[in-house]
């Protein structure tokens, strides 16, 4: 896992071809009132989901992993929670999704708080738990950028 500010995000260009044009797309685009939906930056190599919603407590969230695809999740707006894990530490709760590109976990995590201009990098070996409410539900505008593996 990565965290850093966007400020940042040419340290992480030499990462590979489809992290840079992922966070340049973030670097590049005023993303604060931008409508929720797909955009597509490199195809299905590359793109940004943009969603808007309110933070969540644990209960309400789950722990998950992707196997085809790395995760950048950038705070445009708002603040937000996420858990970490290494894989290998928690147990199985669903099979892999292929339609999703998604694994369940249960189990205990990290918590770090990720802030407007923030972004995280989560790759196939890191369990994340996104969504979560820092305190209160809130509301958010964060953009998940998909990168093909």
């Amino acid at each position: 896992m990565i965290i850093d500010s966007l400020s940042n995000a040419t340290k992480y260009y030499s990462l590979c071809p489809r992290i840079e044009a992922a966070l340049r797309y973030l670097a590049e685009n005023d993303l604060t009132d931008a409508e929720p939906g797909r955009v597509d930056i490199l195809g299905d190599e590359c793109y940004a989901l943009i969603q808007k919603y309110d933070t969540r407590p644990p209960d309400d969230c789950k722990w998950e992993a992707h196997i085809r695809y790395i995760d950048v999740q950038f705070v445009a707006v708002g603040i937000e929670k996420m858990g970490w894990a290494p894989l290998g530490s928690m147990t199985m709760q669903a099979d892999y999704s292929d339609t999703k590109d998604q694994i369940v976990y249960q189990g205990d995590g990290s918590f770090i708080t990720v802030t407007e201009g923030f972004f995280a990098i989560f790759g196939p070996s890191d369990i994340h738990m996104p969504c979560l409410a820092d305190g209160e539900p809130a509301s958010v505008t964060k953009v998940v950028v998909k990168v093909m593996i």
